[in-house]
């Protein structure tokens, strides 16, 4: 059975290599001389008296290698906040660690130097923003000036384990922000302005990449008192963000319409279509039959574990003899019971490990930014022996799933995927291989 936890993982390593983001940005954004294109917008250089940066999220440092080589020649400066730091600095540009899945000083620090570099910008001013998933936490500055660091850090780690969705998180923190919900773009809103994006959240989603800083905001006052009020966040929170959020003159974010969008274009560099793309040709190219499916994003785990084993279920039942594979991606939702360290990827693959047992099956799932929750993983990987492994060292996958504990439990067999931070993040990747 090992066979097939080494081929999984081997498909992972593979798709990681060919999501190359510097290489996307090549071949989506055409630039001669002055001219630049991508999609149906196009520019000229020379329209414009400077050109502003700003990058935020997991995959700022690759996003800004391929931004500095396509507009090579061409006076910038810029501000990125990212998890870590570059391994070589682009001049010009001012770079904050800031914190995941938390804020911390560098993200206040990070939002302040990036609305003083928007200040003053005007029609002769092009601004690119590379937005990446995790910029919701690495960028981050209240509007209310009442609210402090450790104010803001609480509400994220109520959101965080709550059990909200990607959305429902965002469309709190929008409101609370003077860099979120298309804030970013209205800080600048005289300037031409292009987001070039990696997406980690599903498609018609994008106002929820990195909380949506330079796009109109689809979420509303009243969709933030719902959640707080279904989740039970607000007799949670300090006094000022109670107040804040509770206030009837709660301020709206920026909707379709306002004029800071109408010179403004959206693009996405990557997408879940690439990460997919990428898997399957690697299953394909060793030897499995294999299928796509995004059907269960933000469903529940216990949900989306039984679908997909049923599915592959299904595929070994009609191709009888034929190794197959499934490919699946997005998140899943994974509320935190515990005070363990893991992330839901390795509480994805704990929760198959006994409806896997003694079955020719392996189950891989590890998200492309290399991280899962506050585990130093990316994520884990089983098969059908890891159950009588794991009771022969007296480890109960029951007991590590009630503690959210997924990540020790793997590191006890070996099974967990480290990779260190990838510098991308599209989606998470869930690979499952039946051998017969």
């Amino acid at each position: 059975m090992e066979e097939a936890k080494q081929i999984a993982r081997g498909i992972f390593k593979q798709t990681l290599a060919s999501v190359d983001i510097p290489r996307a940005m090549e071949r989506r954004v055409v630039r001669s001389g002055t001219q630049v294109q991508i999609d149906d917008w196009t520019c000229d250089l020379r329209e414009f008296s400077d050109v502003r940066v700003i990058a935020l999220g997991k995959a700022t440092h690759a996003m800004l290698r391929g931004f500095a080589e396509l507009f090579s020649g061409v006076k910038f400066s810029g501000v990125a906040s990212a998890p870590t730091s570059p391994g070589k600095p682009i001049a010009n540009i001012t770079y904050f660690s800031g914190g995941h899945p938390i804020p911390n000083d560098d993200s206040f620090h990070s939002a302040r130097s990036a609305l003083a570099l928007l200040n003053g910008c005007t029609e002769k001013t092009l601004v690119i923003y590379l937005l990446s998933g995790g910029g919701s936490a690495l960028m981050e500055l209240p509007l209310d000036a009442k609210q402090t660091l450790e104010d803001i850090r609480r509400l994220n780690q109520l959101l965080v384990t709550c059990g909200a969705s990607i959305d429902e998180i965002n469309a709190v923190r929008k409101h609370i922000s003077a860099i979120k919900g298309g804030r970013l773009a209205v800080a600048a809103a005289k300037a031409t302005k292009l987001t070039l994006a990696i997406t980690d959240v599903p498609h018609g989603k994008e106002s929820a990449l990195a909380s949506g800083p330079t796009i109109p905001d689809p979420t509303t006052v009243a969709d933030v008192a719902r959640i707080a009020s279904q989740y039970r966040i607000g007799e949670k929170l300090p006094s000022s963000l109670r107040e804040w959020l509770a206030s009837p003159n709660l301020p709206e974010t920026p909707k379709e319409g306002h004029p800071a969008f109408h010179n403004s274009y959206f693009s996405l560099l990557l997408t879940s279509h690439d990460l997919f793309h990428a898997a399957h040709h690697a299953a394909e190219s060793a030897g499995f039959l294999t299928c796509c499916d995004n059907t269960t994003d933000d469903w529940p785990l216990d949900r989306a574990v039984e679908y997909h084993l049923a599915q592959v279920d299904e595929l070994r039942r009609t191709n009888p003899g034929q190794r197959v594979a499934l490919i699946s991606d997005g998140e899943v939702s994974s509320p935190v019971t515990g005070q363990g360290i893991g992330g839901r990827n390795s509480a994805f693959v704990l929760a198959c490990v006994e409806k896997i047992a003694g079955k020719p099956i392996a189950v891989l799932s590890a998200g492309t930014d290399g991280i899962d929750g506050n585990s130093p993983a990316a994520g884990a990987v089983a098969d059908g022996s890891t159950l009588a492994r794991a009771k022969s060292l007296g480890l109960s996958p029951r007991d590590f799933f009630s503690r959210s504990d997924a990540f020790s439990f793997f590191q006890e067999l070996d099974d967990a995927i480290v990779t260190g931070p990838t510098g991308n993040n599209l989606r998470d990747l869930r690979i499952f291989l039946a051998l017969r």
